[in-house]
């Protein structure tokens, strides 16, 4: 019998909306689905492969209990039951920050994991909590909440909108966007071209996005904050910046003080971008009727990743793009996780509230960076990590300086991963979790649409029933919960699983019938869980609209243009830029940055046979004239080293690169032995972050510093 299935894509941010085709049980095709108003029809070569997640022969489906002669199935009862009473003994032992959790990124493509895993975490009462917001967004998260008093209030760029388009650091064609959910954005770019509009990005790489826009401008990795205030130095000597009832004017006078000493004849012989360009850009942005500035992984995972985002941020602002059509703007989701009166309200970030033990790095919304989480487990002492619970991550492959963690997790007491996947990580842990995968059990898209270009809501029905035996990572965390409290009362475990009547489905509706959208909210659509399961391809609630000073948190609802804390790290930017301008160029070392591509997520999509076809990406891009000094030919295995490792991977001669930066993808590396990953095994290339450094942090935020690490390049021995 013939059936169509429609379901948005949970594998990365763009929420794209699928038609699946199905015959018997078995699915037959996947199209994109050309009524969801949000994606228009838009699919990218990952969203079919569910169908290869789901049916993935290396696939783990039931726990597994690793012993001296290996791997082996056990029941539920009997993992969660042990898991439990470790965790507890180990707490009354060593206290409780002795465990600590790791949070992957498909856990926000999760709201099961989401929701019930967040009540199991908050149970364990561990301060040292870790997850990949430090990875690469924190800047973000951190500026959101300093400057508009919410850690999810984060300016999103109405692309549909836009006159100018500046992008620094960021490749949606590669990403679907990033903090920034724009499924078909090819078109949504090529749509701000064709209205006479313009979009420019700035990165030290010639990427796809870059290679479509209007005008593509190389930057030394690592200077773009000065990029960004010689723009700044531009709008204010030129009295190109608008009025704002919400920001004071003595953060304004004070950013003016601080731009003046970075006129672009100055900037522009550190970041390699001319005085003339950075002139006309700002003067191009400024005279649009509509601009937005927009910085991602880029910018975010560099040493002053906190105030390249200040600054977008302040540029937005001061040329009055803020919360206006075209410029950068927020959403009003179903599923309000930011507005106070929301049942669903996230707590809206702290800073610095407390520090890691041994580099003493701030935490932000009660996670530490995770650049500290080798040495917090490495380092002897009261406090120490002896236990950790990883949930839907491999940092073994997406965190700095890999091969340390990959030790530190070797020397752990005790260790758990919620995953289906034997790999990098897990293969350390003592018990393996596995939940359902995503066409087996129902979602809501919590997060991306946040972070979404318009206001939208979808609820994914599953597709399949899980095979008898299976668990839901929900599940999976409540009964948990459940056993990690009765063991901690000194009570008997049940011999069953533990069922709840508090589902994830039933807390969305909960909140979807009392949210924005709701019989009592502002935009009254009636909105519930069964108004969802009705619509398939999902409701359009509308474009983003103007909503400030409503939707502003701090607490005297205005704009702070200029945190008080952020001025302490001002002078270190002011030394860089004295070290840079003494800066000459050494042609032994090249300044490493790393690069994503369409058909990868992270570390964890490299086992799906379709998406590793085509030519090798695990390659070191490095320019012709770079290439040719160092007597390197084209796909010739090299050697790169940093200061903390060294890998062997094949060159990639291209002009893609400026001079002087070489690139690695991050993701790779599925040789360490030990997993069970046959695709991902075959290829596996290079892990970037086996050269990355832990120690190399942005020192205000805390986030991890993967670009611009200096790195040399070496042929193989003859």
């Amino acid at each position: 019998m013939d059936q169509i299935h429609y379901r948005s894509c949970s594998l990365c941010e763009a929420m794209c909306g699928l038609q699946i085709e199905l015959k018997d049980g078995s699915i037959q095709g996947f199209k994109g689905d050309p009524e969801d108003q949000f994606s228009r029809g838009h699919i990218c070569p990952k969203g079919p492969e569910l169908k290869s997640l789901y049916q993935d022969p290396d696939r783990i489906k039931l726990p597994q209990k690793r012993t001296k002669t290996g791997w082996e199935t056990v029941s539920w009862v009997e993992a969660l039951s042990d898991i439990a009473t470790q965790l507890v003994k180990i707490q009354n032992t060593y206290g409780s920050d002795s465990v600590a959790i790791y949070n992957g990124n498909p856990t926000v493509h999760n709201y099961g994991s989401m929701l019930l895993g967040q009540r199991f975490a908050s149970r364990l009462k561990t301060k040292n909590n870790f997850s990949a917001t430090s990875v690469d967004q924190l800047p973000h998260q951190l500026l959101s909440y300093l400057m508009f008093g919410h850690q999810l209030l984060v300016p999103i760029p109405d692309i549909d909108h836009t006159d100018f388009f500046l992008i620094l650091g960021g490749n949606p064609f590669a990403s679907n966007g990033s903090l920034m959910s724009v499924p078909d954005v090819k078109k949504r770019l090529k749509a701000i071209q064709d209205r006479g509009g313009k979009y420019v990005v700035v990165d030290p790489r010639k990427s796809e996005t870059a290679t479509h826009a209007d005008e593509h401008l190389f930057i030394k990795p690592g200077t773009d904050a000065y990029f960004l205030l010689a723009i700044l130095h531009v709008l204010f000597e030129k009295q190109l910046t608008k009025p704002n009832d919400l920001i004071r004017k003595e953060d304004l006078q004070t950013i003016q003080m601080v731009a003046k000493e970075y006129d672009p004849e100055r900037v522009s012989k550190i970041t390699g971008v001319s005085k003339e360009t950075i002139e006309r850009i700002t003067f191009e942005f400024a005279n649009a009727p509509s601009a937005v500035c927009y910085g991602r992984v880029g910018v975010s995972t560099q040493e002053f990743g906190a105030v390249c985002q200040w600054l977008i941020n302040v540029i937005n602002i001061v040329t009055g793009n803020l919360d206006n059509k075209g410029g950068a703007m927020f959403t009003l989701p179903a599923v309000d996780l930011v507005g106070e009166g929301s049942v669903m309200r996230s707590s809206p970030g702290s800073f610095n509230s407390y520090q890691s033990r041994v580099r003493k790095l701030p935490e932000f919304s009660d996670e530490l960076p995770v650049a500290a989480l080798a040495e917090e487990i490495l380092t002897e002492g009261e406090g120490k990590i002896r236990a950790l619970f990883t949930s839907a991550g491999n940092p073994v492959l997406s965190t700095p300086n890999g091969t340390k963690l990959d030790k530190a997790l070797s020397s752990l007491d005790f260790m758990v991963s919620v995953d289906f996947y034997l790999n990098e990580t897990t293969k350390h842990a003592n018990y393996i979790l596995p939940p359902t995968s995503a066409l087996e059990h129902d979602h809501y898209d919590l997060i991306f649409n946040v972070f979404a270009v318009r206001n939208t809501a979808r609820y994914n029905q599953p597709l399949f029933t899980p095979e008898p035996g299976m668990l839901h990572d929900w599940e999976i965390f409540s009964d948990l919960t459940k056993r990690l409290e009765l063991t901690r009362a000194g009570k008997e475990l049940p011999k069953d699983i533990i069922k709840t009547k508090l589902t994830p489905a039933s807390i969305i509706d909960h909140a979807l019938k009392s949210g924005p959208y709701g019989n009592k909210g502002p935009h009254n659509r009636e909105m519930s869980l069964e108004l969802l399961k009705n619509s398939p391809h999902g409701v359009d609630l509308g474009p983003l609209r103007s909503s400030f000073p409503d939707r502003l948190y701090t607490e005297d609802k205005r704009i702070h243009l200029f945190p008080e804390i952020l001025k302490e790290d001002l002078p270190r930017l002011k030394s860089k830029f004295t070290e840079w301008e003494k800066f000459t160029s050494d042609k032994s070392h090249f300044l490493l940055i790393g690069r994503r591509h369409l058909r990868s997520n992270n570390s964890w999509m490299h086992n799906l046979p379709k998406l590793m076809t085509g030519k090798p990406r695990c390659t070191v891009m490095i320019h012709p004239n770079d290439a040719n000094h160092l007597g390197i030919l084209n796909d010739e295995e090299v050697i790169v080293e940093s200061s903390v490792g060294k890998i062997h991977i094949h060159a990639e001669i291209t002009e893609e690169l400026m001079q002087g930066v070489v690139s690695i993808p991050h993701g790779f590396g599925h040789n360490r032995g030990g997993t069970n990953q046959k695709v991902a095994t075959e290829f596996s290339g290079a892990s970037i972050n086996d050269l990355t450094d832990d120690q190399a942090i942005d020192a205000f935020s805390g986030n991890a510093a993967f670009s611009g690490i200096k790195v040399s390049i070496k042929k193989q021995p003859a």
